[in-house]
């Protein structure tokens, strides 16, 4: 059956069902960049967006391009897909995300990733800037599962079953092999790649100490505004899943310094050359 879920936009109002919103931006998509068919969809975080810049590029796409389609409204997000080639690897990469604290459905929020999956992606990579809780600023953490309950479900609504069944099974969320082919090319390149847990709060404001200590508690690694919803819409899809987090700074109550976006984009810009060192080399690996 065909969701027949009514889409609400920023504005609360009813726009039109979320198959018919999702297969209208496709053909909108579709029409311009032809028979391209990526492989790999991967998200670029705060920060990181320049590695869109640097690949063998086919098209692009503004998102305000394409009708319906939520705007990414943050400093640091370009807002476009790059479509193109890494090495031999067809991707799609998002340089800039949607985030649900911009005031978007989560449904919307995640309608990207769906989007890539209907475009012919059969992995998600995707990153992020996070603050670290058990690692610190500049280090880089190789996300083995995640903790989404802090954010309503990206399922949440009439199940879209051409993508998966109501009741998906989460127990692997980020895939095992790919997290061992990234974990093996991080040490060929010599980049120090930790591990961890990921978990995602609403935002957009930065979490309480409190909620630090808590979030330790339940087992997180890191924490941020993003990742584990789209991480979970993927999986639903039938998505490979891997996902590495930028750690800009430490996490609320870990250090004396009030946390900013600043912060966040400058610690991002700084470990960027050894980010696109990883993401390049790990694309290699796991597209073959």
């Amino acid at each position: 059956m065909r969701s027949n879920l009514p889409y609400r936009g920023y504005n609360g109002r009813s726009i039109m069902t979320a198959t018919a919103k999702l297969d209208a931006c496709y053909e909108s998509v579709k029409g311009k960049i032809g028979e391209f068919a990526p492989k790999i969809a991967l998200v670029l975080g705060s920060g990181l967006g320049a590695f869109a810049d640097e690949i063998d590029i086919v098209a692009t796409v503004d998102y305000g391009e394409i009708e319906g389609f939520p705007k990414s409204t943050v400093e640091g997000h370009k807002g476009r897909f790059v479509f193109g080639r890494v090495g031999d690897v067809p991707v799609v990469i998002m340089q800039g995300r949607v985030h649900f604290y911009e005031g978007y459905s989560m449904q919307d929020t995640v309608l990207p990733i769906r989007l890539m999956k209907k475009l012919g992606a059969q992995i998600l990579f995707l990153t992020n800037a996070a603050g670290g809780i058990s690692y610190g600023a500049g280090e880089f953490m190789l996300i083995t599962d995640q903790i989404s309950t802090f954010v309503p479900s990206s399922l949440i609504g009439a199940n879209m079953d051409e993508f998966g069944v109501r009741f998906p099974d989460m127990s692997e969320i980020y895939d095992r092999d790919l997290r061992e082919a990234i974990l093996k090319t991080a040490s060929e390149v010599g980049v120090e790649l930790k591990q961890g847990v990921y978990v995602q709060t609403s935002g957009p404001n930065f979490e309480s100490p409190a909620e630090v200590k808590m979030f330790k508690i339940l087992g997180a690694d890191a924490v941020g505004m993003s990742t584990a919803c789209e991480a979970l819409a993927a999986n639903h899809a039938g998505m490979r899943i891997c996902g590495i987090s930028c750690i800009a700074n430490l996490a609320c109550g870990l250090s004396d310094n009030p946390l900013t976006h600043q912060e966040v984009m400058e610690a991002a810009d700084a470990s960027a050359p050894m980010f696109k060192k990883l993401i390049r080399a790990s694309i290699g690996a796991i597209g073959r």
